[in-house]
């Protein structure tokens, strides 16, 4: 009886063995069925995610390549003026952070339908066209003077405050004049044309602002050392940029319409962008004669910055119309349709980031400039660019849910602070990773 109850136990036991090898080789061997499935699941949900945001980003990548290119040749002006390269980060992300933010908030008008894509006057047109000169000309002031304190407390080389306040405010001027019309255009004619502009508007807006915002810095230096030929000329120039200022912030905090809403909300988060944008302009100075030995470097800051702020901007333009339109729930543990965006962004930074390794060190090459070589430009650039977009993915998920559940316009939130979180940290990234791989070859 008992050697009955053991061999009837043993037997069971090797059926259950059995059973659970062949479950578990079943189960295996669907694994690759599973995953094409659901790769074509995801393809079909995130296409025209992919195609736009890769056509944008590609055609980003030539405008901050350009800017790179402009950086990699600006060793005069770095050297004749000193601290000009803490200004140049904040300077290029506020640009992008105004500018992203007026063409979010332009995108989600015209999603849920209180905008109409026609190139013609309205109120919500008016509105965010005044709040964005407004947090230009203030913007640009705190940046300069920011940009003076950094100077000031690591010790660096660097020309006066009034210079550094007229070049920023004069830069900001020159830029403003481009970009308003350049992010109308973009939102209003994307949108007609059947195109989402959250995948295709802060990205363009970044690249057009790392574009144009380093020769508006170089002419607003030809143009204070033109109109600055004597001090009392600067110091009344200086006086009449503050009262400017000034007025315009009161009157932005005291306005009837959305203009105060927009400047209200906007200002705090640009002022600390302010900051987190010129640290990462005392982390390039710091580190400004290894960027001038190394054009590749000193051409990859901008196209890193400027294609990271894209990808960025992009998760949280999305992220921010899904809330306003009740695709995404404001929980604070992501779900199917924000790790749909989370995989979309990966998979662009896997083919952007080598992409623009490869174009640094080829057009530093192209200009008869030593290069790093390009196993350890493609190696920076991709290491670099995954560990930032890791970080930054979880960053600009809470940062929208957190803001939206507050009662906060992401619009106005999450653009501004992701970008300027993605332009220092990436330039922490970038040098850090840079200088590693560099002394492993």
């Amino acid at each position: 009886m008992m050697i009955r109850q053991v061999g009837e136990s043993t037997i069971s036991i090797v059926v259950s063995i059995i059973l659970f090898l062949f479950n578990g080789i079943k189960y295996v061997v669907s694994l690759p069925a599973k995953f094409v499935v659901y790769i074509k699941e995801f393809l079909a949900d995130t296409d025209s995610v992919l195609k736009e945001s890769l056509i944008a980003l590609s055609i980003c990548a030539v405008g901050d390549l350009c800017a790179g290119i402009i950086l990699g040749n600006m060793e005069f002006f770095l050297k004749t003026y000193p601290g000009l390269m803490v200004i140049i980060p904040g300077a290029i992300g506020m640009r992008g952070n105004i500018f992203g933010s007026f063409g979010s908030r332009l995108s989600t008008h015209l999603h849920i339908g209180t905008l109409s894509p026609e190139f013609k006057r309205s109120d919500i047109l008016d509105e965010n066209i005044t709040a964005s000169l407004i947090l230009t000309m203030v913007l640009s002031v705190l940046l300069a003077v920011i940009a003076k304190i950094i100077c000031i407390i690591f010790n660096f080389e660097s020309i006066s405050l009034y210079d550094f306040v007229m070049i920023s405010f004069i830069a900001g001027l020159f830029s403003t004049i481009i970009m308003l019309p350049i992010t109308m255009f973009i939102s209003l004619k994307s949108f007609e044309g059947g195109w989402d502009p959250d995948n295709i508007t802060t990205p363009f807006i970044a690249a057009v602002g790392d574009f144009f915002t380093l020769p508006a810095i170089i002419l607003s230096v030809m143009t204070v050392n033109l109109i600055g030929f004597h001090p009392m000329v600067k110091m009344i120039l200086f006086v009449v940029i503050i009262i400017i200022t000034l007025a315009s912030l009161i009157s932005g905090y005291t306005a009837d319409n959305d203009v105060r809403h927009i400047v209200r909300q906007s200002t705090p988060v640009l002022f600390f962008c302010s900051i987190l944008g010129t640290v990462a302009g005392g982390i390039l100075n710091n580190s400004i004669s290894t960027l001038l030995n190394n054009q590749t470097l000193l051409t990859l800051v901008p196209l890193f910055s400027g294609e990271s702020g894209g990808l960025v901007s992009i998760l949280g333009a999305r992220l921010s119309s899904g809330l306003h339109s009740g695709l995404i729930d404001p929980v604070l543990r992501p779900k199917k349709h924000t790790m749909e965006n989370f995989i979309a962004i990966v998979t662009l930074a896997i083919v952007m980031y080598p992409l623009i390794g490869f174009l640094a060190e080829s057009s530093t090459l192209a200009f008869g400039n030593i290069g790093v070589g390009f196993p350890q430009s493609l190696s920076i650039s991709l290491l670099a660019g995954m560990i930032l977009i890791l970080i930054m993915l979880l960053v600009v998920f809470y940062i929208s849910t957190i803001s939206y559940r507050r009662g906060l316009d992401p619009d106005n939130i999450v653009i501004p602070l992701s970008t300027s979180l993605t332009d220092s940290i990436s330039t922490l990234i970038l040098i850090v990773v840079s200088l590693g791989i560099l002394n492993m070859f």
